[in-house]
């Protein structure tokens, strides 16, 4: 079995496991080597257009916002805007925050008809410390994956 393929079992069956209606849930080290390494492979960032200039954002992720800022309002367009920018035959993986909002865009993009949808756990920030602070215990960056400041 090849790198890519183990990775997607064991995100298969971690969404098994945690009863999801897409087809996986990556940690974010697996989310970058499939995005590195499976041909066509999608990354989708979810997040707001002010957190991917404030924040950061991942070098070659396609971005496509689930609410807008600064209402934070259901982004209407999302299904038309994803539909534009990935085909729903690749393997698309969606990456936010910390994994809530891109939860909901892989609900909605599987319901729509994507076949191959995956979710990054903890996302691009992760979890909160004790500090209520992001960015150390885990998610894109505290792995020190890929990422760039505007």
């Amino acid at each position: 079995m090849g790198k890519i393929t183990g990775i997607l079992n064991t995100a298969q069956q971690r969404a098994k496991e945690m009863n999801l209606p897409y087809e996986g849930a990556l940690l974010p080290e697996e989310a970058y080597e499939i995005f590195q390494s499976a041909p066509g492979a999608k990354l989708v960032d979810v997040r707001t257009r002010a957190e991917l200039d404030w924040v950061g954002r991942v070098p070659g992720a396609e971005a496509i916002e689930w609410v807008t800022y600064p209402g934070m309002n259901p982004n209407p367009h999302f299904l038309a805007q994803l539909g534009q920018a990935v085909d729903k035959e690749s393997l698309v993986m969606f990456i936010c925050r910390s994994g809530v909002r891109s939860h909901s865009a892989a609900i909605a993009a599987t319901q729509a008809g994507y076949a191959d949808c995956y979710n990054v756990l903890e996302g691009f920030e992760g979890d909160k410390n004790t500090d209520n602070q992001r960015n150390s215990l885990n998610g894109w960056r505290a792995a020190e994956l890929p990422w760039e400041q505007s």
